[in-house]
């Protein structure tokens, strides 16, 4: 494996750890997290709209 990949899987985890973060965050707040943080995370945003609050 050559170093340009690893290096580019280190900012691909980066990056998917900032997304859940920074949606952790919204809905912590009471907001919707965007649609690129979702996505990045695996998550449907139109699946995220149907999730009901209790």
């Amino acid at each position: 494996m050559s170093t340009r990949k690893q290096f580019g899987r280190i900012g691909v985890l980066v990056r998917t750890f900032g997304s859940a973060v920074a949606a952790a965050a919204a809905v912590e707040r009471g907001h919707r997290p965007t649609n690129q943080d979702l996505v990045m995370l695996g998550i449907d945003p139109m699946h995220f709209d149907r999730i009901r609050k209790y």
